[in-house]
């Protein structure tokens, strides 16, 4: 589904950036991309696919930190603890809110 997206959205812009019809085309699509942008399904399908990419980013950091931290320096590993420790519970693994 990613390959198809990214697909869909480098052929609009290759249209766009080779077309030769102008100026009111060029707003037409503009006009429809902002549609479909402002589209609830299309928000809604996007903000559910982030929280998603989010929780298995968080999966997958949680697994590395621990493979890596017997491996670390010390000093380092102490800092890792020090910032996991001085997240809020609203933050992910980035350190931003989800709201």
């Amino acid at each position: 589904m990613r390959y198809r997206l990214t697909f869909i959205a480098g052929a609009a812009v290759g249209y766009v950036l080779g077309a030769r019809a102008g100026r009111e085309r060029y707003e037409q699509l503009r006009k429809t991309a902002r549609r479909i942008a402002q589209n609830p399904a299309v928000r809604n399908t996007v903000e559910s696919a982030g929280q998603q990419g989010m929780e298995l980013v968080g999966k997958a950091a949680h697994k590395v930190s621990h493979r890596i931290d017997g491996r670390l320096p010390a000093s380092v590993t102490e800092r890792l603890r020090s910032l996991r420790e001085q997240r809020t519970p609203g933050e992910d693994d980035w350190g931003t809110s989800n709201t």
